[in-house]
């Protein structure tokens, strides 16, 4: 049977952050979501499977995805992958801003439904779900869902942050995410959960997160 996708889940960093390698089997070109943490290690493991990265996507700007000073700490991330390869970095328009390290040259500001190709029939959807942060975006590639901090396995989200939503999560997993097919599968930013992937049927049924009730229970739920 022929390959029609490369992705692959690489655990990093203290805080147990997923970083992803899409790419496409034909071109050999792959995507980077969120690359922290292990920058070389990263770059390594794309090489060693014989893919060459093209492109970063970014879900969202805070550090632990993206790279930057966080509790006192230096987190090796997108800047330092720019050393190594001039590749450009797409990041919701609402937040490029805050890549200000990252030069103006290589950011590509997206919008919703953007679609971004590698080079041959691998296709990655762009979805705007604010709500972590104003400009956290899933990408959806074939029937795989790479959700950063958005949907968890089992939970969502922080909405507790500087210039976090609960009602902007509550429409992004309301009215985009749990309108998906229940066979797509959940790839979530961080390993939260007893196993690394999920689908949107199994958060249907599990996740309390994501149950239909109105925005005033969900508040609620959510500590407003």
């Amino acid at each position: 049977m022929t390959e029609t996708l490369y992705l692959k889940q690489i655990e990093c960093g203290p805080m147990q952050n997923y970083v992803y390698l899409i790419g496409d089997p034909v071109t050999r070109q792959a995507a980077v979501v969120d690359p922290a943490w292990e920058v070389d290690r990263i770059v390594r493991i794309a090489q060693d499977d014989g893919y060459t990265i093209s492109k970063v996507l970014i879900t969202h700007t805070h550090q632990d995805h993206t790279g930057g000073e966080m509790f006192g700490h230096y987190i090796p991330g997108v800047v330092e992958l720019l050393e190594q390869i001039d590749v450009p970095v797409y990041v919701h328009k609402t937040e490029s801003h805050i890549l200000n390290q990252v030069p103006d040259s290589s950011k590509v500001g997206t919008e919703s439904n953007q679609v971004i190709d590698l080079g041959g029939d691998v296709e990655i959807t762009l979805i705007h779900t604010p709500g972590h942060t104003p400009g956290s975006q899933c990408f959806l590639v074939q029937d795989r869902l790479v959700s950063g901090d958005t949907l968890f396995i089992g939970a969502c989200g922080r909405v507790d942050l500087p210039n976090s939503s609960p009602e902007d999560m509550y429409d992004s997993l309301t009215n985009k995410l749990m309108r998906m097919d229940d066979r797509t599968v959940l790839y979530p930013g961080h390993n939260y959960a007893a196993k690394p992937t999920s689908t949107i049927g199994e958060e249907r049924r599990t996740n309390v997160y994501v149950q239909p009730v109105p925005l005033q229970d969900f508040l609620r739920f959510m500590g407003r």
